[in-house]
């Protein structure tokens, strides 16, 4: 068996393929260890002890998947995808609107993270005055979702927000203390944290799901499905799997986007890809 010392590298590295179908490349072996090291160490377990425990200790194994995760994501990241998620939801509106149908716009962000690609698309549709949606996040690790739904963040990613979606974010109040006793008074008016506006909220649910698996966290069909650099963790044909999971969970009319570069092998007979330059993304055009 593959070692880093006396740590058994491969049979972990192998345990999160089989829970989360996630393949951690070599260079991620030291994030591995830590993170596996400081689960035992945090329930006061060996290593033995912890596998041995995780097959019938959820909280354990769940608490071992996030400390081995990395939610990595930034708010606007590829902004044309946002753009052109924004012009469909546009392009609906106004086709409900003739019909006298309004049922909202469904979007479905897998692999959202903390949050950001979700808030993102939320404050872009704001900013061009559309509300009738909803917007589904999901995402393997409860740390990044509990962050996601508080919807609270650091000043420094304040600068990413476009100008026109910055009224959709307000800052958090740093108190001064003496002693440790909170007196009241704002230190200072830039905010180290700020949040999203709670407005936004009530178009968004973020919930616990695993991509790996054939079960789907909502009955709904989307209109939109955006899976942004996460496919690049599994397997190939893994990959082709939960392509055709979601394939299956979009509307007809409705779009799969992808991030660049990502699912150029795949080949469904049901979707077509979209002639944008700047995205890479599938027009379903039958069931």
């Amino acid at each position: 068996m593959e070692r880093n010392g006396s740590f058994p590298v491969q049979q972990w590295q192998q345990y999160i393929e089989k829970e989360i179908g996630f393949v951690l490349p070599n260079e991620q072996q030291q994030w591995l260890i830590n993170a596996v090291s400081q689960t035992a160490s945090s329930y006061t377990l060996s290593l033995n002890d912890l596998w041995q425990k995780l097959p019938t200790h959820p909280e354990l194994r769940q608490q071992l998947i996030d400390s081995v995760l990395i939610p990595e994501s930034r708010f606007f990241r590829h902004l044309p995808s946002i753009q052109f998620i924004t012009k469909a939801a546009i392009s609906a509106e106004k086709q409900s609107t003739k019909s006298g149908k309004k049922p909202p716009f469904r979007i479905w962000s897998v692999g959202c993270a903390a949050g950001q690609e979700v808030w993102s698309l939320a404050m872009n549709l704001a900013a061009k005055n559309l509300y009738n949606y909803h917007i589904l996040g999901t995402d393997v690790s409860q740390t990044a979702l509990a962050q996601a739904r508080k919807a609270e963040y650091e000043g420094r990613q304040q600068h990413l927000i476009p100008h026109e979606c910055q009224q959709f974010i307000h800052p958090m109040p740093s108190f001064s203390t003496d002693n440790h006793v909170t007196t009241g008074t704002p230190l200072s008016t830039e905010p180290s944290r700020w949040y999203v506006n709670r407005v936004l909220r009530d178009k968004v649910d973020f919930v616990w799901h695993n991509i790996f698996t054939k079960e789907m966290p909502t009955t709904h069909l989307q209109q939109v499905i955006t899976c942004q650099n996460m496919l690049i963790y599994f397997r190939q044909f893994d990959q082709r799997d939960i392509l055709n999971r979601l394939a299956a969970q979009c509307a007809v009319g409705g779009y799969l986007i992808l991030a660049p570069g990502e699912g150029l092998s795949w080949r469904p007979k049901n979707m077509s890809r979209v002639k944008h330059v700047q995205i890479n993304g599938w027009q379903k055009i039958r069931a």
